[in-house]
């Protein structure tokens, strides 16, 4: 049997929202081939699920994306990653905070699992792509390469968490509800009988029900005391490990009197937690390493883009210029509370040039020539 893919065939990742539902329904309608996967990343009790909760992969989400598959003759199969999820994605959550740094597991998890394991899944079965639910666009850049841009929906747009891809990714994704409002997705969704057309959105970290990350980190990580102090070395008081704290962070600090005080830094090697002044967050440099470029290549000189440092942040116009693996980036105006293990995304119009994990505000002493890409997380 030939493991040649078949040119009109599509895996879709159904998580059993709608977003992935009428990725299917729209590609169905341009006469694709699929095959519905859902993919079981974790283990969840729904007993002991709060009401609030909006992640994925309960018993529930499985029978919505099977109905989906149903209602348009599809087949569709469950497919356990807990093992690839939990390394890729929960590990590398909790040794991000353990090193001082603030993960988007997000990222990792359209990087590793979506975009690298599902996609392999996905030649075993002859497919020539792999469909998701996302707020994205990929279009053809008139040079003969692929364009990723943010989704029609600008409050929607999901582009800031796919930067890691690369151009052969780009060829075999397919992202058909990018081009959409989501008010006409949920309307393509009631229209087909889906029953998943009026489901609230996926909310937070999905394998977190309670939302509380502070909790799963005390579950899961070594507790290891050290010193909150100021930005003179002044010790302000004590703290039970730097895995609890995130850049910009003034509640729960445990200090009392004094002007307001917010966590401008954290040192990992000292463990200790530095905290200033309002003003002391606001910085007008980052170096972000590894970068991941779109288009392959870095860019040979100096480049006017817009940056943007959190998924639900407004982008600030910056220079970005490419050294050794990573970017540096010098903005036109400080920015506030710019935080190591979060992206910082470029973009210049609706096209994401590239992107990748804020490491600090300078590149280190050394580093290599310009020119070789590295995956993200």
């Amino acid at each position: 049997m030939s493991n040649q893919p078949i040119p009109n065939r599509a895996v879709v990742a159904m998580s059993g929202g709608v977003d992935s539902s009428v990725a299917a329904l729209l590609l169905h309608r341009e006469g694709y081939d699929l095959i519905g996967v859902t993919m079981k990343l974790y283990d969840i009790d729904q007993a002991d699920l709060p009401e609030y909760y909006r992640g994925c992969c309960t018993l529930d989400d499985v029978e919505d994306a099977r109905a989906v598959c149903r209602i348009l003759g599809v087949p569709h199969y469950v497919l356990n990653v807990q093992r690839e999820f939990r390394a890729f994605v929960i590990d590398y959550f909790r040794r991000e905070y353990e090193k001082g740094r603030t993960p988007h597991p997000c990222i990792a998890c359209n990087d590793k699992i979506k975009f690298s394991f599902l996609a392999q899944r996905a030649q075993m079965l002859q497919a020539a792509y792999v469909a998701t639910g996302h707020y994205a666009r990929i279009e053809p850049d008139g040079s003969g390469s692929l364009a990723l841009r943010r989704g029609a929906d600008a409050d929607k747009d999901q582009s800031y968490v796919l930067f890691g891809m690369r151009q052969e990714q780009l060829a075999a994704t397919l992202m058909p509800v990018g081009h959409y409002p989501k008010p006409e997705i949920r309307r393509l969704a009631e229209e087909a009988g889906f029953p998943n057309a009026d489901k609230p959105d996926s909310q937070d970290i999905c394998f977190i029900p309670t939302g509380d990350y502070r909790e799963f980190l005390r579950e899961r990580t070594d507790e290891r005391p050290g010193e909150i102090v100021d930005a003179t070395g002044n010790v302000l008081g004590a703290h039970e490990g730097i895995q609890y704290f995130t850049v910009g962070q003034r509640r729960g600090l445990g200090l009392s009197g004094g002007p307001p005080r917010f966590v401008i830094r954290l040192e990992p090697d000292t463990r200790q937690v530095v905290v200033g002044s309002e003003k002391d967050l606001y910085q007008d440099t980052l170096y972000a390493d590894p970068v991941s470029w779109v288009a392959g290549p870095p860019p040979a000189g100096p480049l006017d883009v817009m940056v943007k440092i959190r998924y639900k942040f407004a982008e600030a116009p910056a220079t970005v210029t490419a050294t050794g693996t990573g970017a540096l980036v010098r903005f036109r105006e400080p920015q506030r509370a710019i935080t190591p293990g979060q992206a910082a995304v470029f973009y210049q119009g609706d096209t994401v040039l590239g992107g990748g994990p804020i490491a600090g505000a300078e590149p280190a002493p050394q580093t290599e020539p310009a020119g070789v890409t590295l995956a993200h997380a």
